[in-house]
């Protein structure tokens, strides 16, 4: 599928491309927490009924502080055998 060069350069937030629809921002945290399943789909679809301009400002408001919320590391951490076992190829 192609996708669109604005949605490309916009790379400063988080794009999900699913069965050929493009789901920015908070609608991408919220559908890739339905695809997680089990508790993560409750979250994702508790998430999905906010409406869009307020669960867009609560990912905006996150993600300036995301580092003071969850710090920052010089390297990325490697992942355990088990977490790489659910890596795609």
């Amino acid at each position: 599928m192609h996708v669109p060069s604005d949605v490309r350069e916009q790379l400063d937030t988080m794009v999900l491309l699913k069965d050929g629809r493009i789901y920015l921002r908070s609608a991408a945290v919220s559908r890739i927490l339905i695809c997680l399943g089990g508790r993560w789909s409750v979250f994702g679809w508790m998430l999905w009924l906010i409406p869009w301009p307020v669960r867009d400002l609560g990912y905006r408001i996150v993600s300036r502080l995301r580092y003071r919320l969850f710090g920052k590391h010089e390297t990325c951490r490697i992942p355990t055998p088990q977490e790489r076992s659910v890596f795609l190829d």
